[in-house]
């Protein structure tokens, strides 16, 4: 028998979502909600995350790709148009700009006639796992948590149901973390961002549970289900000893550890896509089976992500995955189901054990934002992913249809690849281009620029930087704007890659070590050791892949020359000219492949870098791999080509015809 009368009232179901215009993601957010989804989750797009106007340089191809642009309050306007905001719970995935965002969305509110305090939702506005992972920051570490801590501020009296952190380990697990270090991790991180608020001084002491209580999580499930269970089980087990002893809190409410997920992109697989229905399913329980540690709104990514776009047929049927599981199961007519078992018990002490120790290291070196600027953490995570792909490559962890069970019948679902995805409009950013202009040249510019002075000379004081960022979106502002006007105050950030840290492979086996062989003979023949630069063009801060590239290039005996992310064409080819490089590899996840690829072409050209291959890897469709080809990219990746050694071996392959070498 079930143990309720009446079942539990089911998480909030989202979906991640946002394209091409305001316009276009406004249509599919109405048709989504029509189809029983229960809040929004919105998608920007990276120039809006990284504080860029559609027509800036570094914005070239990147404009409604992986996300909307919304530079300015008109956007906004449309984003929600005929979407009722009082009633709505809204996330957006912002952190660098995120009070930027906030202040449009409590804007365009307001024009709807809805009062701030009326206002739910959640900006992500976690900026330290932005250093480590996406890497769309803009400021260094601390005047980012500044602008943090006056968001906190603002929302905790003015919009008390807002949850302005929403601290994201998400992204830790997709950079490679281990349970334990994205326990770690994001607890560190709320640690820092709550220190700075009670420090800050601008919430009474009587109301700094009310920080507390409103400080969300976005987490990730992999498809170790049990163990992701067992992980959210010691989250809430830290969180409310973390809440209690060093803040305090006497109120069990305000120490309850509220999360939302989106289970685990990283392990999604091109080959065989369609497993990948059954991975998110597995994930999605290992958030959901457990009542005392279930997440209060999921988002499920669809089959076909490592692919490319997800249509909007793809993502209805992850919401309907969900609907399945809370509406014809029997899974919220029970109490907790794991309560007494002592192999759940166990685990779960060992990720607190685990989890203890590695928050001790990290507050020893001084927290949070000093091991995020000596690289610690960064380290860390590469290190971990490093490892987790050698065990992939040498068959240790097996990957259905990638490394194992790989024979497969031909699948209707990716029988046209070009259609089996999303195609971003090829209209976007010349329609935002246009729009941004139109917008600038409409608006009373002394209006703005009085509005910018304001926040800059606010910047350089103690003030909260809410009320100066709402005058400068009334004023009609951009993003490009606002954020310019506080990197000429804050100055702008290069986080370290991590890259350099990491151990080399102990004991190559036989692929390596043929593969470093033929390095070495190489080099020896073009009379240098070889030289490998990586590239990451745009503003595509997932840098996963790029690092683990040249973490085992570097193990393959090329010197590896890698500066980071968010660098434009021009300047690849110049660090290529620079250090004499003999191949360039760019990595572009963001879909953007079609506009830089040929712009990095272009500048190699012109440089004279005839005899210099060019290696392209990201979530390519074949048909843009097939066209790159044919314009005279040596070779393009994509995640099936999941053997990292033999990328090596293909690329030494390249430069030896590029030098005529037999």
């Amino acid at each position: 028998m079930p143990d309720k009368t009446a079942p539990d009232k089911p998480w909030v179901m989202r979906t991640y979502a946002g394209h091409s215009s305001a316009a276009e993601s406004n249509a599919l957010y109405r048709r989504n909600l029509a189809k029983g989804q229960t809040g929004l989750s919105v998608a920007f797009d990276l120039p809006t995350q990284t504080g860029y106007d559609p027509d800036h340089e570094l914005s070239r191809g990147e404009v409604g790709k992986v996300g909307v642009p919304i530079p300015h309050l008109g956007a906004m306007r449309r984003l929600f148009q005929d979407i009722p905001l009082e009633t709505m719970n809204t996330s957006m995935t912002i952190n660098a700009t995120a009070m930027w965002l906030l202040a449009m969305y409590q804007v365009a509110a307001e024009e709807q006639g809805v009062d701030p305090s009326q206002l739910q939702g959640t900006t992500q506005n976690d900026i330290i796992k932005e250093y480590l992972s996406r890497g769309t920051y803009v400021f260094g570490p601390a005047p980012s948590l500044r602008l943090t801590t006056d968001m906190i501020a603002y929302t905790v009296t003015t919009i008390p149901k807002w949850n302005p952190l929403n601290i994201c380990s998400y992204h830790l697990q997709e950079a490679g973390a281990t349970p334990t270090q994205e326990l770690a991790y994001a607890l560190t991180t709320a640690i820092a961002v709550l220190d700075s608020v009670r420090d800050s001084g601008q919430v009474p002491q009587e109301e700094f549970e009310k920080v507390v209580g409103r400080i969300s999580f976005f987490v990730n499930a992999g498809v170790r289900f049990v163990e992701e269970m067992c992980k959210m089980r010691a989250f809430g087990r830290l969180w409310d000893e973390i809440t209690r002893e060093r803040y305090g809190v006497q109120d069990p409410k305000m120490r309850r550890f509220r999360y939302g997920v989106q289970v685990n992109s990283l392990g999604l697989t091109e080959a065989q896509p369609e497993n990948n229905v059954q991975r998110i399913v597995l994930e999605m329980l290992g958030v959901t089976l457990s009542k005392d540690a279930r997440a209060r709104a999921v988002q499920l990514p669809a089959w076909n992500e490592a692919l490319g776009l997800p249509r909007p047929w793809d993502q209805q049927w992850s919401l309907r995955l969900q609907q399945v599981l809370a509406f014809e199961s029997d899974l919220l007519e029970y109490d907790d189901i794991f309560e007494g078992s002592v192999v759940v018990e166990a685990k779960v002490a060992e990720l607190v054990e685990g989890a203890k120790a590695e928050i001790d290291r990290v507050q020893a070196m001084g927290g949070a934002v000093a091991a995020v600027e000596s690289g610690y953490m960064k380290q860390a995570l590469v290190g971990s992913h490093s490892e987790r792909r050698a065990k992939i490559e040498a068959g240790e962890m097996k990957v259905v249809g990638v490394n194992s069970y790989v024979e497969t019948e031909p699948s209707p679902l990716t029988a046209d690849l070009d259609t089996a995805i999303m195609t971003a409009d090829p209209q976007a950013e010349a329609n935002a281009v246009a729009d941004v202009q139109a917008w600038r040249s409409q608006r009373d510019q002394a209006a703005v620029d009085e509005a910018l002075h304001r926040l800059q000379r606010e910047a350089k004081t103690d003030a909260n930087l809410m009320a100066a960022t709402l005058e400068a979106v009334r004023a009609g502002a951009t993003v490009g704007e606002w954020a310019g006007a506080l990197r000429e105050v804050f100055g702008e950030y290069r986080a370290p890659t991590g890259v350099s840290g990491v151990a080399s492979v102990a004991e190559a086996g036989a692929e390596l070590t043929a593969v470093r062989e033929r390095v070495r003979e190489t080099g020896e023949q073009l009379g240098t050791r070889l030289r490998f630069l990586v590239g990451k063009p745009g503003l595509d801060g997932h840098s996963n892949g790029a690092e683990q590239i040249a973490v085992r290039a570097r193990d393959a005996g090329f010197e590896v020359v890698y500066q980071g992310i968010r660098l434009t064409p021009a300047q690849i080819v110049a660090a290529a000219v620079a250090e004499d490089v003999h191949a360039v590899g760019l990595s572009i996840l963001s879909g953007s492949h079609m506009e830089l690829v040929p712009e990095v072409q272009k500048e190699m050209a012109a440089a004279g870098l005839d005899d210099v291959p060019l290696i392209v890897g990201g979530i390519i469709p074949d048909s843009d791999g097939r066209r790159m080809e044919a314009a005279g990219v040596a070779a393009v990746f994509t995640p099936k080509d999941f053997g990292m050694t033999s990328i090596m071996d293909r690329i030494v392959d390249e430069i030896r015809k590029a030098r005529g070498l037999a």
